[in-house]
């Protein structure tokens, strides 16, 4: 996760903070995860602990990875100094997220590193959100779906889109691909970097 030693996590807390950063109402909530409003609410309120398969159905409905609800939220700063070895890591299937200080910074802006493995992708689902992306090739070949258009981005090139235009990312090659993305003028709810792990990350355990 984020840090070694995550201290305690409200996980009630979290969920609401993610909802309403998604702008999300209950209501719609509870028809996207199939649990009553009842029921989140007293999940929220911190009156009920939600059983795995019940957490794993709210992140999929937020369309969230399991790793934010765990992650406690840093303070945010104007200056944000990160040596090499302070990079946030988030692992999941086939590549690594790495935090490029955005996650700690006070404007809306975020910059990461995916470093891929062959046959790495977004997940089945298409990444919506607000704001603007840019991606920038080191090394290996991304493939980006925007919309009816492909690009294929070999180390040097550059790509830059509306976020709000459905789109999703895979590494078609057969060597790592490492790979600079900035977001940026999202909405305050937002924290779109999230959005960018691939979604098979948040799989059921309790599934085959």
């Amino acid at each position: 996760m984020f840090e070694k030693d995550t201290p305690s996590v409200d996980v009630g807390l979290r969920l609401k903070q993610l909802r309403e950063r998604r702008g999300i109402s209950l209501r719609e909530l509870s028809r996207l995860s199939g649990l009553s409003t009842n029921t989140l609410s007293m999940i929220e309120r911190g009156q009920s602990s939600p059983s795995v398969s019940t957490l794993y159905r709210l992140v999929d409905a937020l369309s969230v990875p399991i790793s934010a609800v765990f992650q406690n939220e840093p303070r945010r700063e104007a200056i944000v100094y990160r040596t090499e070895s302070e990079r946030a890591h988030v692992p999941f299937p086939l590549g690594v997220w790495e935090g490029l200080g955005g996650e700690a910074f006070v404007g809306n802006v975020q910059p990461f590193m995916l470093s891929l493995e062959s046959g790495a992708n977004s997940g089945q689902h298409r990444i919506v959100h607000t704001g603007h992306e840019f991606v920038m090739c080191l090394r290996g070949e991304l493939e980006y779906e925007i919309g009816e258009e492909q690009f294929l981005l070999k180390a040097g090139d550059s790509l830059l889109f509306a976020a709000r235009l459905e789109h999703r990312w895979r590494n078609p090659g057969s060597v790592v691909t490492n790979v600079i993305i900035v977001l940026s003028g999202f909405e305050e709810y937002e924290s779109p970097g999230i959005y960018h792990y691939s979604s098979e990350a948040h799989q059921n355990p309790d599934e085959p």
